[in-house]
């Protein structure tokens, strides 16, 4: 079967420093897959590169079997590709319903909008008239994956999900992205702390020194990669 993503022998760098020495990467249809790493790894850049944001220097991207390397984020998007960047990126001064219906302009239904994030997320409507800058981190989080979900990704990028969290807040937004996968949307998370991850993943690979060093079952992995390399309690 062809795969949702496939990256072969990928470059890309940042001046003359080369951060991503040829990765090759595959997320199978209907498949999460883990990547792991430490800081540094190179896991945000290759993030960066397929979402359309970072230009490669070489190699290829292949999305359902259609070469996209060099499309914009608006391209990949319009093919089914969503990012949940790191960071959280919603827009403060706005309510949660008013963040939610940013993304009909889009054309999609707002009703459609509000029902898939509320669906997910029941808390967002408890605070749909809140400032999304007053929620706590984890429900900022939870807003900006209901705003990708509400575009009926077929696949979704998941960047550092964990970041700045609390573990129990981390395990709230996974079992999220387990329901998610099994609507059979397409799932590439990457994360530091790695524990989480993979308990929700179908496959997983660690990246390190700009490549991918290891790929396999998440247990088989858990097991292979020390604590020290896969990260703390989360």
């Amino acid at each position: 079967m062809i795969p949702i993503l496939e990256v072969v022998d990928l470059h890309a760098a940042y001046g003359r420093i080369e951060v991503l020495r040829g990765v090759d990467l595959r997320v199978p249809k209907g498949a999460v897959v883990a990547l792991l790493g430490p800081n540094g790894a190179g896991k945000s850049t290759l993030i960066k590169v397929i979402s359309g944001q970072m230009r490669p220097t070489s190699g290829e991207i292949h999305m359902a079997g259609v070469h996209v390397k060099g499309a914009g984020p608006d391209e990949l998007a319009r093919l089914g590709l969503t990012t949940v960047p790191e960071g959280r990126s919603v827009f403060p001064n706005l309510t949660v319903a008013e963040n939610l219906r940013l993304v009909s302009y889009a054309g999609v239904p707002a009703a459609q909008v509000y029902d898939t994030a509320y669906t997910y997320f029941p808390r967002l409507h408890q605070r749909q008239d809140q400032l999304a800058g007053t929620l706590s981190g984890g429900e900022q989080q939870m807003l900006a994956m209901a705003r990708a979900l509400a575009s009926d990704p077929a696949l979704l990028l998941l960047d550092e999900l964990s970041m700045g969290l609390a573990p129990l807040i981390v395990e709230e937004l996974y079992r999220t992205v387990a329901q998610i996968a099994e609507s059979g949307v397409s799932i590439l998370v990457v994360e530091q702390f790695a524990r989480t991850a993979l308990a929700v993943s179908d496959h997983a690979a660690v990246m390190s020194g700009g490549r991918i060093v290891a790929t396999g079952e998440p247990d088989e992995i858990g097991r292979q990669m020390a604590d020290v390399m896969l990260g703390g309690a989360a």
